[in-house]
């Protein structure tokens, strides 16, 4: 496997920089876009514990766990990154395989069904599979989570199970995780797929 290092990826919509503390109160701006933190089955930090959600990462990506990106809006006019709109990450990263989990992805509200998540997900899915030499990349959600898991099928990603009584949510409740993957032999078509959907975007 390659190294996995921070990296910027410029798609079509979106640009994936390196997440670092400069991005906080952009970010705190992205959550407070429909008051994300709201959304009970989902985990979006609050304004107050942005900072701590930032350092986090950070210190995943430190030991080799976590690729923490932040998600920036391009312009329409000059194709320039500008608005910080969420972020996405790497994350249980296996470099023996190689493979590894795109997820802890938000976006602002107001950029939902805009075409900014497929562009992130190409533009993560090809590095992954492309550049990185992944065999598989996994994604997870919540299983009440409708809205992600249709997005992550959209994406041409099969589900290869339930994990029930998975995780304990901040409320206490128990998640059931579903959990879907893309193969790098699937990955020609899932890109087609996706990059089909982009132009339609025009």
């Amino acid at each position: 496997m390659t190294e996995i290092a921070p990296v910027t990826l410029q798609g079509k919509y979106v640009t994936l920089e390196p997440l670092s503390l400069e991005h906080h109160e952009g970010l705190v701006a992205a959550a407070s876009d429909g008051e994300l933190w709201n959304l009970w089955y989902t985990s979006v930090p609050r304004p107050e514990a942005m900072s701590q959600e930032i350092q986090r990462r950070l210190a995943l990506q430190e030991v080799g766990s976590m690729l923490p990106f932040t998600i920036r809006l391009n312009d329409p006019e000059t194709g320039e990154p500008g608005q910080v709109i969420g972020m996405t990450t790497y994350m249980n990263i296996d470099a023996g395989v190689p493979r590894l989990e795109i997820g802890s992805t938000w976006n602002a509200a107001s950029v939902q069904g805009s075409g900014t998540n497929p562009d992130a997900k190409r533009l993560l899915l090809g590095h992954a599979f492309e550049s990185l030499g992944c065999v598989a990349v996994e994604f997870r959600t919540h299983w009440m989570n409708m809205q992600s898991r249709g997005a992550i099928a959209r994406l041409g990603a099969k589900q290869d199970g339930v994990l029930r009584a998975h995780i304990r949510m901040a409320d206490g409740s128990l998640r059931d995780t579903a959990v879907f993957s893309i193969l790098a032999a699937e990955w020609p078509q899932v890109r087609n797929g996706l990059d089909y959907r982009l132009a339609k975007k025009r």
